[in-house]
């Protein structure tokens, strides 16, 4: 399928559950900084978890992290696609106080209102667009990041924030029923501090959830993070 066969492919598929569409390849240095991770995420500490690795290369840790949270948050939004609805949510949203509309500078040059559902497919296929693009997220040792590579992940980030926004404003009790409130908050967890370790997106964006990302980060005695 070339690019626009996916995307249109992907809109099809929307009312089927969301499942990882990226994979790294094995024996890869991604894959080993992949492995490496997961392993850190196994201690139960995510701000460790979140560091990069001694000796390792910035954007390539970005790159890892960034396919890991792109499957996160695709499966995430999976377990509540059928109640996340064109009628349901006729607008993308955070709350009464943030709405988001869609470009992508390529596709769709100026912004649109859609329905919560479309935005996200919308996003996903442009994220996995990316992920694609051996020019962008190169997989062969020895093939250079682009110079803006950082800025591309930043962007990336910014929007996949939008829909961990969305499922906890209009979606959160419906998780809570599927028991899926400490898998969603655990995760949302460590995508805060990872963008923060990092500083990938603006306060300003984070405010949709900034309550809550305060009561997650917010060390309590006895725990650890």
């Amino acid at each position: 399928l070339d690019r626009t066969d996916r995307f249109m492919f992907s809109l099809s598929k929307r009312t089927q559950t969301f499942k990882p569409k990226k994979n790294i390849k094995e024996g890869t240095k991604q894959y080993q900084l992949k492995k490496y991770a997961e392993a850190t995420l196994g201690s139960g500490n995510l701000r460790l978890a979140v560091t990069l690795p001694e000796g390792e290369d910035l954007n390539e840790w970005l790159a890892v992290n960034t396919v890991d949270f792109f499957n996160q948050i695709n499966m995430l939004y999976g377990t509540i696609t059928e109640f996340c609805t064109a009628t349901e949510c006729p607008i993308m949203s955070a709350g009464p106080k943030y709405e988001y509309h869609w470009a992508d500078g390529t596709n769709i040059k100026k912004a649109i209102k859609v329905p919560a559902p479309d935005y996200v497919d919308y996003l996903m296929v442009w994220v996995q667009n990316q992920l694609d693009d051996e020019t962008i997220f190169p997989s062969k040792i020895g093939v250079p990041f682009p110079k803006n590579f950082q800025q591309i992940v930043k962007n990336i980030f910014k929007r996949l924030f939008r829909v961990y926004a969305h499922i906890y404003h209009s979606h959160f009790t419906k998780i809570i029923s599927l028991g899926e409130e400490a898998h969603l908050n655990t995760s949302f967890k460590h995508f805060i501090y990872f963008i923060q370790e990092f500083q990938l997106v603006e306060k300003k964006e984070l405010a949709p959830l900034q309550e809550l990302i305060t009561s997650l980060t917010t060390v309590k005695d006895g725990e650890s993070t």
